[in-house]
């Protein structure tokens, strides 16, 4: 062994937590004790690196030592200090350690060697025997024993040698081991001085530790004390301010009540006044009632005459009708007979009458319409007027340029036509024109009306109402409101006649600031200069608001600069009055300018009204006035387009040619427009005038299609501008409106329709189909309509696709959703020729197409040419290296066909070379090939479509790891095969291993198109190793798919006798049990004998114990005992399997639902039925009324129905009882709201049991096995290996039961509960067979000697019945008892778990002491005491109260010696003496009952004696229901003929007697008695103790008592006398009273005492005899016997 130790002895391990810091005894319990230990294992640090001894612990490195450039704290260093001290004394402990184990190993060398030494010794001895023995047996010639001795010699010396050779080698190992041991005691010197320095830093470290805790404990009193200082602070203000809340509410409450008092006034005052009212109210409601009760009378006759009124109408307009139809008859006979279509024309004439009715009621609507925009006009020229006025006070002139008449004149105009727009017709006649059959219908021209006629109207009819100004409506409506939505009350009932005189003072009247103005009008110098223009120029000149919006406000600053030749001023006087109300002008006049001097005005616009406003703002100057010109100008719409004439030239046929025209908007409001084709509009207008015309004689045409467009929307009449302009012009014009194509068709149908006129209906018809027929070639774009915003465009595109040669034309009209905006026309023109080569096939499909794969097809080309012609097939550039024609030139005769061979063949390229012509995402090839013609400018197009795909398979994922398999299972592992083509492919797996196998179809199947199929890879181990294999997969058309694969097989180290259960079909409710075992079968390591447990290629694990675990899933149905264990090499364990399939809450809670759903619907069933039922049971009235009366006439009595009363009942209640009540409708319950053990629950169980079916379920289980013996201290970390899991497979098919339990919701726990001990509870239990078959019954054995029982016998249940099991439970300790019974059949077993716990009855009785002592009663009388029974358990007590006078056994003592005569004290008869009558003495009241839980019960017990006794005695016992005797009491009593009587002497007599009356044995002998009664003795015996040289005294008690009794007797109380008292107290003893009396029901006590005399003989007895006379009702002597004696022994007699 070396001097040094190792360094890393310093890094030893260190104890990191609390339980392994030494405090003051340092143990190291982590340290294991090894036979054969050195010093360098002891010395190994926490990573297991030998120990290197080439540095002393003197070394400055093995103390820590900090950095020279670095300054550690105090805390750091003692830190390192206590780890450095820990480390130390762990070192130190495993070198102590080492030394024990050291002289240990000393001390078992020298017991061994000593042990070995005495074996060697006794053998030498043996040798020695056995030698002396051979010479023995030499000398005696016995050979045989010689040989026997020799070879018994011969051994011993073998043995000798044998222990010889031990004791030297014992010694050497002695030796070296006394050799380590100095070693170890010579290294412990070394560390003599290092432990006394680790003593010396533990003592400082608990110094330390001690003064900290005591710092610590100090810190802790100090923060205690500071909280509860804290405390005692807030305790302090809690009270202060609990104080003052106290306070604050005393003084509340002297203010509430000081309110109180107050109030009381008022409310006085109040309830005064709301008595008053109440009684008004009162009053008035009478008052009202009274009213309204004449206005019901009044109402009831105004109905009534409203109803004959009505009655009287409807008589009238059916007459009327009646007289119409008979007319309509009448004339269309007539026109039937003069040849005239009546249906049409009657239909016509309705239709014009229904439209003359509908003018009436539109006209007037305009009317009234009118007076309102008049009544509006009239309120605002009022307001205009007070404006002026106001104006007129501010500015006192007037510009000579701007009158009154111009501005009102203006203003009017502008709001006339805000109002009422132009119309573009001419004005007609003013008088009404009436519609006839064949006049045509007004244009909407009179409808209209101008501002000029309304103004001459006025003018002129100044006396006429404004209803005759015009006879038609106006549909037009402001834009905005304005001044007209005030309501006022002074403009509505303004006449026509106030209008004109209104109108003409407005337009006399000028205002003050016009007059002003026009007086300085004039022009002036400057400096002896004409000025010309105005002195200010303003920039900029005209300021301008452009396209403005209602409700903003704009902001713009002008500058005026002084333009004349000398200093000016400029003063703002206004703006002009059109402006006014929307124009606020800002300035300061700045005072004299100079000559090019300007200033700055401010101009805020705020519109109102979205209209075109121009106007100026005036100034004055010195030189005269100016103004700035202000223009409002409102957004508009300016539509322009670049191009009114599209010429698309000339075209082959078949080709599409598109031109776009620009569509502009250059003003700053958007608008809507639409495209239509304007010829087709006009023909069918043509063709719809001329049938109108032909059909129907009207005065012009546009009559006849308003007409027409009247039938098909009679509540909305068109604009006449918009309707009539378009149908009565030959020409279509630019500004008229559109007209669709289908709108007018089928306005003209439905207008045909409704005349029902034949003719006109097909010429209609006619006309439409031979528009729709023709085909125009020239057609509009996609965009038909759409919006254009402001300062926008939009591009239009017009096709050109020519079907047929030759010139087509179309114009296209554009119009607007914008009313200012214009119709635009634009005309389009193209010519189209034909082709002379085509392609039978223009487009060829060669479907779905793969790659790398050859395609073909025949192109056949057609020539109508008379000439042969020579083509060219042209292929595109992208598709040079994927697709050929053959031949690629060649000639087509004249009217012949031509055949070229295509070929396509895609290649991987195909996407990167032609992107533009292949669609990646869908695959879709689409190719455009030309045939090029001689001579021909355009070749000829077609086309090849085709799908291409790819023929890829391809894995999900590229390498497939099994990981670790046993090899006693299969790892299965899913695979997804994905064909990304569009046409089906074959596939199969070829060339498996037979370890592996491929499911479904063995690997083999057709893949549809784009499908992603799923294959199962199942791996099978044969034994442990590694496996890395590919699989090859191969497509339909010979392509290779690879997949790699990488298994580890793995023989576990337990086994399973059976890795797959399969169970039978179990019941629900039912189990079925399976056994199978866990078998250790590794008894050896080695591989080549048998195979050993391996994991892959791994090292072999060693033999020994395994322990196993099953787990097996939460809420499962599967139990696995025992789950846990362990299994010896070469031995196996045995495991049970049950499987106990169950009902899950969730369905059971769901199936209860429903049933309660389907109770409801049942019972809504059953009401509907029952209202049904009610409804056609009824009769009407009128049959019953009837019968009746027919019953009446004939003389027969009404027979009065019985069930009408409840019919009657059922119909009034009809309407609410049987009705569903809709406001709570049916809400199902929630599933979770439905508990276990209800009602739902049982019956949501029970039906699910009946409807069961059938089902399967697999689990499947793993057993975890260990990877060693975890019992033994060396077990290694990781217990269990996930690689030696073993997994158990259950098959598990539950189907329905047999037998279901039907009693008590279905609980097969029977519960008895608490039941007292020796108590016996009955229950039963009902058995349903649900199945289809007779099930026989049998039940388990239940325990003899336990509380359970079955008291029926089991039987035969056929399909459908019940059985019922009557179970008992009798406790016989106050325990818990549980046992299980089975009820099996032939299909399955029900358990049922019976339990129930005894209880010990706590039942207590008041009296005490064991004793009810009645005293002395008179004979022939009773007496009554209660005592009373306390029941403190939980359950209800029975009870019973037995005598033994009524036992049979009662004479069983009688036999017994008296007490004078027996040896023992006490006699042991229970009973005494019996009344002669037969009749119990003692009486019970109850004899039985039961006491409620916490309750109680008296038990009286009444003494009635019939003669005279001392001895009667009897015995009661309250027994419980297990005949226990809770409680036995012994009952005494005496009877006595006489109220007086004397007790407390000794016992005389015997304690019985007979019951045979006296006076039967002798009657001499009852006479005598009768006549002479002997005194009765009464023996007292007094013993007086010697001791300690004196005599005690001795002292008896006598008592003499009084009965109270309820008989009248001569004397109530008794009085008592001693007769010869001298010879008393001559004998030594002395009474005490002499005499006296006693009252009735009172004792009194006599003390008789006795003193041994002087001269008296110690063993002398002394005896006297002395008279006690007692007198009440009789008088009786007793013969008192005092007996005394001296007695030595305290404890004798």
């Amino acid at each position: 062994m070396e001097d040094s130790i190792s360094e890393n002895f310093p890094e030893a391990p260190v104890a990191t937590s609390e339980h392994d810091a030494p405090q003051t005894t340092w143990t190291d319990e982590d340290t294991e004790e090894e036979d054969d230990g050195t010093w360098e294992d002891v010395f190994k640090n926490a990573d297991d690196f030998p120990v290197d001894y080439s540095m002393d612990f003197k070394d400055p490195e093995w103390e820590v030592s900090e950095p020279r450039d670095m300054k550690v704290d105090v805390r750091e260093k003692s830190c390192v200090d206590t780890t450095w001290m820990f480390k130390l004394r762990k070192n130190l402990d495993q070198l102590d350690s080492f030394y024990k184990q050291k002289e240990l190993n000393v001390l078992k060398a020298r017991e061994e060697l000593k042990a070995c030494r005495l074996h060697l010794t006794e053998l030498e001895k043996q040798r020695e025997d056995v030698e002396l023995d051979i010479e023995r047996e030499k000398q005696a010639e016995n050979s045989v024993a010689v040989f026997r001795l020799r070879a018994r010699h011969k051994c011993l010396c073998a043995q000798l040698q044998g222990e010889e050779e031990l004791e030297a080698h014992l010694a050497m190992v002695l030796q070296e081991h006394e050799l380590e041991l100095c070693e170890v005691e010579v290294e412990l010197g070394r560390f003599l001085s290092l432990r006394q320095e680790v003593e010396q830093e533990e003592k400082n470290f608990q110094a330390q530790k001690q003064e900290k805790h005591n710092q610590r404990i100090q810190r802790e009193k100090n923060i205690a004390k500071a909280a509860r200082l804290r405390a005692l602070r807030a305790k302090n203000e809690q009270e202060k301010t609990l104080q003052e809340q106290a306070e604050l509410d005393q003084r509340r409450r002297d203010q509430f009540l000081a309110g109180r008092q107050k109030a009381v006034v008022f409310l006085k005052q109040t309830l005064n006044r709301m008595r008053q009212k109440e009684a008004e109210r009162e009053e008035k409601k009478k008052e009202l009632m009274k009213r309204r009760m004449e206005a019901a009378a009044s109402l009831k006759a105004n109905i009534a005459a409203t109803q004959e009124t009505q009655r009287v109408r409807q008589a009238k307009e059916k007459a009327r009708l009646q007289k119409q139809r008979e007319y309509e008859k009448r004339q269309r006979e007539s026109l039937q007979a003069a040849g005239v279509n009546s249906i049409k024309l009657m239909h016509l004439q309705k239709a014009q009458e229904d439209l003359h009715r509908k003018q009436e009621e539109f006209q007037e609507r305009q009317k009234a319409r009118q007076i309102e925009i008049v009544s509006k006009l009239l309120l605002e020229e009022e307001m205009k007027e007070k404006l002026e006025k106001r104006q007129a006070l501010l500015f006192p002139s007037t510009p000579p340029h701007m009158t009154q008449s111009a501005v009102l004149k203006r203003r009017e105009k502008r709001l006339l036509q805000s109002i009422l727009p132009l119309p573009p017709q001419p004005e007609r006649e003013e008088s009404p024109i009436r519609c006839s059959v064949s006049s045509s219908v007004s244009s909407r021209s009179d409808i209209s009306i101008s501002p000029d006629f309304m103004k001459d109207e006025r003018r002129n009819e100044g006396g006429k109402t404004v209803v005759g100004i015009g006879q038609q409506e106006c549909l037009i409506q402001p834009e905005f409101t304005g001044l007209w939505a005030r309501k006022h009350s002074d403009y509505t009932g303004t006449t026509d006649e106030d209008i004109p005189l209104k109108a003409a003072h407005l337009r006399s009247t000028k205002t003050g600031l016009e007059r002003t103005l026009a007086s300085k009008a004039g022009k002036k110098s400057a400096g002896g200069k004409e000025l010309k223009g105005p002195a200010f120029v303003s920039k900029p000149e005209i300021v301008l608001f452009k396209d403005f919006d209602v409700g903003k406000t704009y902001k713009k600053k002008v500058v005026l600069t002084n333009v004349s030749h000398a200093t000016n001023y400029c003063r703002l006087l206004g703006v002009s009055q059109s402006l006014m109300d929307f124009i606020a002008v800002s300035f300061e006049p700045p005072g004299p300018m100079s000559a090019g001097m300007a200033c700055e005005m401010k101009a805020v616009f705020k519109p109102v009204l979205n209209e075109n406003l121009e106007g100026e703002v005036q100034f004055q100057s010195a030189t005269g006035p100016f103004s700035v010109i202000i223009k409002c100008m409102r957004k508009k719409c300016e539509m322009v387009v670049d191009s009114s004439l599209i010429d698309f030239g000339t075209h082959v046929v078949g080709q599409t040619i598109s031109r776009v025209i620009t569509l502009t908007n250059r003003g700053a409001l958007g608008t809507r427009y639409a495209l239509a084709a304007l010829s087709t509009n006009c023909l069918q207008l043509h063709h719809l005038s001329k049938n109108s015309s032909s059909s129907v004689q009207v005065l012009g045409k546009s009559s006849s299609v308003k007409l027409a467009t009247s039938y098909c929307a009679p509540e909305e009449i068109q604009p006449e501008h918009e309707s009539t302009e378009c149908i009565t012009q030959s020409d279509v014009k630019s500004d008229a409106p559109p007209v669709s194509d289908t709108s007018l068709g089928v306005e003209v149908s439905r207008a045909s329709q409704d005349s029902g006129g034949d003719g006109l209906k097909e010429s209609t018809i006619t006309g439409v189909d031979q528009d729709g027929s023709e085909v125009n070639e020239i057609s509009i774009g996609e965009v038909h309509e759409g919006e254009v915003g402001p300062f926008a465009s939009v591009k239009l595109p017009i096709v050109f696709t020519p079907t047929i040669p030759g010139e087509t034309k179309l114009d296209i009209q554009i119009t607007f959703s914008q009313p200012d905006c214009e119709m635009i026309v634009v005309s389009a023109r193209g010519v189209a020729e034909s082709f002379p080569v085509w392609v039978t096939k223009p487009s060829m499909d060669l479907r779905i197409c793969m790659y790398d794969r050859l395609y073909q097809d025949s192109i056949e080309v057609q020539s109508r040419a008379s000439t042969a012609l020579k083509v060219t097939f042209e292929v595109c550039k992208e598709l040079k290296n994927h697709m050929k024609i053959l031949p690629k030139t060649g000639f087509i005769q004249a009217k012949s066909s031509f055949h070229a061979q295509l070929k396509f063949l895609p290649r991987r390229s195909l996407p990167v070379d032609a992107k533009s012509l292949f669609d990646q995402d869908t695959g879709v090839l689409e190719v455009p090939l030309f045939i090029q013609v001689a001579d021909q400018v355009r070749p000829v197009p077609f086309t090849v479509h085709a799908v291409v795909t790819t023929s890829d398979l391809e894995f999900d994922r590229t390498k497939v790891d099994f990981g670790h398999c046993s090899v006693f299972e299969s790892v299965r592992t899913s695979i997804r095969l994905t064909n990304y083509s569009l046409l089906p492919q074959d596939f199969g797996f070829v060339g498996i291993p037979k370890f592996i196998n491929v499911q479904p179809n063995d690997g083999f199947g057709t893949l549809l198109p784009l499908q992603t199929l799923e294959i199962d890879l199942i791996f099978s181990a044969s034994k442990a190793g590694e496996y890395n294999f590919k699989l090859n997969c191969k497509s339909g058309i010979n392509r290779d798919f690879m997949l790699s694969c990488r298994a580890i097989g793995v023989r576990p180290l337990l086994e399973l006798s059976g890795s797959v259960v399969q169970f039978g079909g179990t019941a629900v409710g039912d189990n079925s049990t399976a056994v199978l075992y866990v078998v250790n079968s590794h008894t050896s390591c080695n591989e080549y004998t048998h195979p050993v447990p391996r994991e892959g290629k791994g090292p072999i694990p060693p033999v020994g114990p395994r322990l196993f675990a099953f787990a097996t899933p939460e809420n499962s149905e599967i139990t696995v005992t025992p789950a846990t264990g362990r299994v010896l090499p070469g031995q196996r364990c045995l495991v049970q399997v049950t499987f106990s399939p169950s009902l899950s809450d969730d369905d059971i809670r769901a199936e209860a639902v429903r049933l309660v759903c389907h109770s409801e619907e049942l019972r809504v069933q059953e009401f509907q039925k029952a209202i049904a039922e009610a409804s056609y049971s009824t009769e009407p009235k009128t049959v019953n009324q009837k019968e009746t009366q027919q019953d009446a006439k004939k003389g027969k009595k009404p027979s009065i129905n019985h069930g009408s009363g409840r019919l009657s009942l059922r119909e009034k209640g009809s309407k609410t009882s049987l009705t569903p009540k809709t406001d709570s409708p049916f809400h199902p319950p929630n599933p979770a709201d439905i508990q276990k053990g209800s009602n739902e629950y049982a019956a949501g169980k029970a039906s699910l049991l009946r409807s069961f079916k059938e089902r399967y379920r697999r689990y499947v289980i793993p057993c975890f096995v260990s990877n060693s013996d975890i019992t033994q201290p060396e077990y290694e970390e990781s217990v269990y290996s996930p690689y030696n899991t073993l997994y158990l497979e259950l098959h598990c098919p539950a189907v329905r039961p047999a037998l279901l339990v039907i009693s008590d919701n279905g609980e097969t726990t029977v519960d008895f509960n608490l039941v007292l001990v020796g108590q016996k509870v009955l229950k039963k239990v009902t058995i349903q067979n649900i199945s289809s078959e007779c099930m026989k019954l049998k039940s388990s054995v239940l325990d003899l000697y336990g509380p359970f029982s079955v008291l029926n016998a089991m039987r035969e249940v056929r399909p459908g019945d019940t059985h019922t099991l009557l179970l008992a439970f009798i406790p016989a300790l106050a325990k818990k008892y549980r046992e299980m019974l089975e009820v099996s059949c032939s299909k399955m077993t029900l358990e049922f778990t019976l339990c129930g716990e005894g209880l010990e009855p706590l039942v207590t009785c008041s009296l005490e002491g064991g004793v009810m002592n009645f005293g002395y009663v008179l004979e022939k009388e009773s007496a009554t005491q209660v005592f009373t029974l306390q029941n403190s358990s939980s359950l209800l007590v029975q009870f019973s109260v037995l005598l033994d006078s009524l036992c049979p056994s009662k004479h069983s003592d009688n036999c017994l010696l008296p007490a004078f005569l027996s040896a023992h004290a006490i006699p042991h008869t229970t009973l005494g003496t019996q009344n002669y009558s037969g009749q119990s003495v003692f009486t019970v009241s109850p004899i039985g009952g039961t006491i409620g839980p916490g309750k109680s019960q008296d038990i009286a017990v009444t003494f009635q004696p019939d003669h005279e006794s001392l001895h009667y005695r009897d015995i009661l016992r309250v027994q419980l229901m297990n005949k226990q005797s809770m409680c036995v009491v012994e009952l005494r009593g005496a009877a006595r003929c006489h109220t007086m009587f004397v007790c407390g002497g000794d016992a005389l007599d015997a304690c019985y007697e007979s019951l045979i009356p006296n006076h039967i044995y002798s009657t001499a002998q009852t006479e005598r008695t009768g006549a002479e009664k002997p005194p009765t003795p009464v023996l007292l015996t007094l013993k007086s103790v010697y001791g300690e040289g004196r005599v005690m005294a001795a002292t008896r008690e006598l008592e003499v008592g009084c009965i109270r009794t309820a008989q009248p007797v001569p004397k109530k109380n008794v009085e008592f006398l001693w007769e010869n008292v001298a010879a008393l107290h001559q004998h030594g003893f002395s009474v005490d009273p002499t005499k006296g009396s006693v009252d009735a029901g009172h004792r009194r006590t006599i003390t008789v005492t006795w003193m041994p005399p002087a001269g008296h003989t110690p063993n002398e007895v002394v005896q006297v005899r002395v008279p006690l006379i007692l007198k009440g009702d009789e008088t009786e002597v007793y013969s008192i016997t005092l007996m005394a004696y001296i007695s030595h022994n305290t404890h004798s007699g």
